[in-house]
């Protein structure tokens, strides 16, 4: 059986034994039998044009050149009074950025951003700044993405990609070698003894030692809040009086977060996947737990439905058969095609990433039948590669250490690992299948050498134009529950909701999704509030 060809997605989802939290797959498959799965998330910024008369609302101030910019902090007047010089770099446009690494301390140390600019191409509305989440996400690669933005949003804007603080082409956090980060990826994601949880704790430890040791204090300012502030400083060298954004997944916390710092900043945005961020440690990891589950169920529903399934002829029987196939990894973990076996963290990596996009669907029902029937784990590895943009050689870019950075800074309610078992009842009732797996992200950061006080609340953004906000019902890694808790939380949110499988909602072949965002970032036409597609 031959192996899919599979190209890196740009972003990540939860990445074991990681937190689960804020994560996006945006999907290349390059040609193969199932042909292209596209890249899922996008985001928008810049100058709007006047909103509609035939629109269902007003979506904020128009961003004209000839806008008045709102007064920013003077302490970082150098940074706000920069000027961005494009240069060629293809057949885009590249510029870059300094921002301070501490805003607690304008004056010390600065990091250098990269950023992006496709340039539109028909009748210019503005500027749009896109996020694809992760964390750990390269904007620069998602904006670049033809097939990330359909012509509607592509002809009208400059699509502007910043990889942020520490993550891509901008001054990059570095933690540990190939040979570490491998250790990490393919441990055991449900440690049954208190040795094999000491081991979990040692390697998190270990991780978050190496992003100090190589990267100093870049690793102690990863934080969304600091991401969004480096946003507002985007903004005014764009030339913007308001930010127009796209952010997908945890680009959606980036976008909430950058809204209730400057709700008066705010032009139009859209957030898709959303992250609910008043929600706890547990909270998140439980109602992703869930979220997996429901589309695991979909997916083995699906296989049933086709005959010959590999999971059996219900799904009971299906998600009972994934879950003991993990244990018997975790037992004896299977041979590939390469000098690495599938171990029950790769294994249950490679069986997460296609519940993100539908298309992956027959790639899985492949990759299992290949390791029940056969004994070999190479596709399910394949898979679990792509997940982590591991290469032959090593690993493609750094998200990883950005995932685990930035979400160890922005929660601070992480538990001793051996207090972990006392949440097993919950989290298997939320999933069955995953739930122990889920349920040791609530220890990730309790080792992790970097430590803060930010707590979990919810953001109005009061005076902020409307914001819309798009949940898709059976959305593995941001549950429609969450996207429907921002727009409630939100003073001016408007929640477009997408019945469908799969991670986030726009560009994904509902043309009442895409139009609704399409006419409102292109037009100014408010969606109608609780729009169901």
């Amino acid at each position: 059986m031959s192996e899919p060809p599979l190209s890196p997605p740009p972003s990540k989802g939860p990445v074991w034994p990681g937190i689960a939290i804020g994560v996006v797959i945006a999907l290349v498959v390059a040609g193969g039998a199932f042909g292209v799965v596209k890249l899922r998330d996008r985001d928008a910024t810049g100058p709007s044009s006047t909103p509609s008369a035939s629109g269902s609302g007003d979506a904020g101030a128009s961003n004209t050149p000839t806008a008045a910019m709102p007064s920013t902090d003077a302490s970082l007047a150098r940074f706000y009074d920069q000027k961005l010089t494009w240069k060629s770099c293809g057949s885009d446009e590249c510029a870059s950025m300094s921002v301070p690494l501490d805003y607690a301390d304008p004056t010390g140390k600065t990091i250098e951003l990269k950023m992006v600019k496709v340039a539109a191409t028909g009748k210019r509305v503005g500027s749009l700044v896109v996020n694809p989440g992760g964390p750990g996400g390269s904007a620069i690669q998602y904006a670049q993405s033809s097939s990330s933005w359909p012509s509607a949003i592509s002809q009208h804007f400059d699509l502007i990609g910043v990889d942020p603080r520490g993550v891509g082409e901008s001054t990059p956090l570095e933690c540990l070698d190939t040979a570490g980060t491998d250790q990490v990826v393919a441990s055991d994601p449900d440690p049954d003894t208190d040795a094999e949880r000491a081991t979990l704790d040692d390697l998190i430890k270990g991780f978050g030692d190496g992003c100090l040791a190589k990267s100093g204090d870049l690793a102690k300012h990863m934080s969304t809040v600091e991401v969004a502030k480096d946003m507002d400083v985007l903004r005014q060298l764009l030339g913007e009086s308001k930010l127009d954004y796209f952010g997908a997944s945890y680009g959606t916390f980036i976008g909430a977060t950058y809204a209730g710092l400057f709700p008066t900043h705010v032009g139009r945005m859209v957030l898709d996947g959303a992250i609910d961020p008043a929600l706890s440690n547990s909270e998140l990891n439980l109602g992703q737990a869930h979220g997996f589950e429901t589309a695991l169920r979909a997916y083995v529903a699906d296989c049933v439905s086709r005959g010959s399934c590999v999971l059996g002829d219900s799904v009971d029987a299906g998600t009972q058969k994934i879950r003991q196939f993990i244990d018997q990894l975790d037992a004896q973990p299977l041979p590939t095609n390469s000098s690495r076996k599938l171990t029950a963290g790769l294994g249950v990596l490679g069986i997460w990433l296609p519940l993100y996009v539908k298309s992956y669907w027959p790639i899985l029902t492949q990759a299992l039948t290949q390791a029940m029937d056969q004994g070999n784990g190479s596709t399910l590895l394949a898979l679990a590669d792509q997940y982590t943009s591991r290469g032959s050689s090593g690993y493609t870019d750094n998200s990883l250490n950005a995932l685990y950075a930035v979400n160890c800074l922005d929660h601070d309610d992480s538990i001793p690992v051996d207090q972990v078992p006392s949440h097993y009842a919950e989290f298997e009732k939320a999933s069955p299948t995953f739930g122990r797996i889920f349920a040791y992200s609530l220890s990730t950061c309790s080792t992790w050498p970097v430590q803060d006080k930010r707590t979990s609340h919810a953001i109005s953004a009061k005076g902020a134009p409307p914001i819309v906000v798009v949940g898709t019902t059976r959305d593995p890694a941001t549950p429609y529950a969450w996207a429907k808790g921002l727009a409630r939380e939100l003073d001016s949110g408007v929640f477009v909701s997408r019945n469908g499988d799969g991670h986030t909602g726009f560009n994904q072949g509902n043309s009442c999704v895409d139009s609704a965002v399409e006419d409102y970032l292109v037009e100014g036409k408010v969606p109608k509030n609780d729009l169901r597609c």
